[in-house]
C-alpha cells in the first residue's frame, strides 16, 4: 500500500478536512500519516492516519525525512500562503527535499485532486 502524506497549515485545516471528506473513497487506498494537528482532525472522518509531531514541533521535518528515504509516494500540503509561519525553514526544507526526490507535492486542493486521481489510477494498473 502506498503512503500519502497529508499537512495543513492552521489556516488551511478545515479546507483539507473537506477535501478529504471529498476524496475519502481514493484516500482510503493509501495509507495516510500526517503531522499531528491536521492529522488528528483528519481521524474524525473515520481514516486512519499515522501521526507526526505537529508542524512547529518538527513534524515537517520527520516527513521530509519519509520524502528522502523514498517512503512516500506523494504528499499534499495545503499551505497558506499569506501567513507567517515560525518553522518556515522547516516547509522551505520540506519542499526542496521533494524537489531532490523528485516526490509528487500538491500545494492546493486542485493539484491535490490531480495528485490523488493520478495515483490512484496507477493503483488500479498495480503501479
Amino acid at each position: 500500500m502506498k503512503t500519502l502524506a497529508l499537512i495543513a497549515h492552521d489556516g488551511m485545516k478545515a479546507e483539507m478536512v473537506a477535501f478529504v471528506k471529498d476524496h475519502i473513497d481514493i484516500l482510503r487506498k493509501f495509507k495516510l500519516v500526517a503531522t499531528g494537528t491536521t492529522g488528528s482532525h483528519i481521524q474524525r472522518t473515520g481514516l486512519d492516519v499515522e501521526l507526526k509531531l505537529s508542524g512547529p514541533k518538527g513534524g515537517d521535518a520527520q516527513i521530509a525525512s519519509l520524502a528522502a528515504e523514498a517512503q512516500l509516494a506523494g504528499i499534499i500540503f495545503f499551505r497558506d500562503a499569506l501567513g507567517k509561519h515560525p518553522h518556515e525553514p522547516d516547509v522551505q526544507m520540506l519542499l526542496r527535499i521533494c524537489d531532490v526526490h523528485n516526490v509528487p507535492l500538491a500545494t492546493n486542493p486542485a493539484t491535490a485532486k490531480y495528485l490523488l486521481i493520478g495515483m490512484a489510477e496507477l493503483i488500479e494498473q498495480g503501479k
